[in-house]
C-alpha cells in the first residue's frame, strides 16, 4: 500500500518537473530574478555615482550639507548592497571631511572587512589601507605600521606617500 503512493507521489512529481521544464518556467523565473539583481546593481551604481560627485563638490565647499547628501547616498548604496566596499570608503571620505573620524574609520573597517574587500583590487586595497592609517593616527589607533606595510606591499607607489606622512608626523 504505501509502495504504490509512493511510486504514484513520484511519478506525479517526475511530471510536473517535466512540465515545468517543457515550458521554461525555471528559466524564466531565473531571468526575473537576474533581472531583480541588476536593478538593484543599478541603483546602488546610481547612488555610488551622485554620492561621489557631492563629495567632489562638498570638497571645492565649505557647505556641510552637500558632504552630509554624500553620506546619505553612501548609506543609500550600502543599503542595496553592503558587500561594495566602495560605498563604505565613500562614506569614511564623507564623515573625514565633517571632521568624524572615528566614524570615517568605522566605515572604511567595514569596506576591508573580509565580506566586502573582495570587491576591490589590489591598487584600490592599499590605498583605503593606507587612508585607514592615516585616519588612526589622527585618531590614536594602533595597528598603523601593519597598514602601510601592506599598503606599500599591495601597491609601491604608496611607499613615497608613506614616507612622506611619517616625516611630516615626526616634524
Amino acid at each position: 500500500m504505501w509502495t504504490d503512493l509512493l511510486l504514484q507521489a513520484a511519478i506525479i512529481l517526475v511530471t510536473l518537473f517535466m512540465f515545468l521544464f517543457i515550458h521554461s518556467i525555471p528559466q524564466k523565473l531565473f531571468s526575473k530574478l537576474l533581472l531583480l539583481r541588476r536593478r538593484s546593481n543599478h541603483q546602488t551604481k546610481r547612488h555610488f555615482v551622485i554620492g561621489a560627485q557631492l563629495l567632489s563638490q562638498a570638497r571645492s565647499s565649505s557647505d556641510r550639507s552637500i558632504a552630509d547628501r554624500a553620506v546619505a547616498e553612501a548609506d543609500r548604496a550600502i543599503s542595496l548592497d553592503p558587500k561594495d566596499a566602495a560605498a563604505h570608503i565613500l562614506k569614511a571620505l564623507a564623515l573625514e571631511l565633517l571632521g568624524f573620524k572615528t566614524s570615517a574609520l568605522d566605515s572604511l573597517d567595514a569596506a576591508l572587512s573580509p565580506l566586502a574587500v573582495k570587491s576591490l583590487s589590489d591598487g584600490e586595497r592599499g590605498d583605503a589601507l593606507f587612508k585607514r592609517a592615516e585616519l588612526r593616527v589622527a585618531v590614536g589607533g594602533g595597528a598603523v605600521v601593519e597598514d602601510l606595510v601592506e599598503s606599500v606591499r599591495l601597491k609601491g607607489d604608496n611607499a613615497t606617500v608613506c614616507w612622506g606622512s611619517v616625516m611630516r608626523r615626526k616634524g
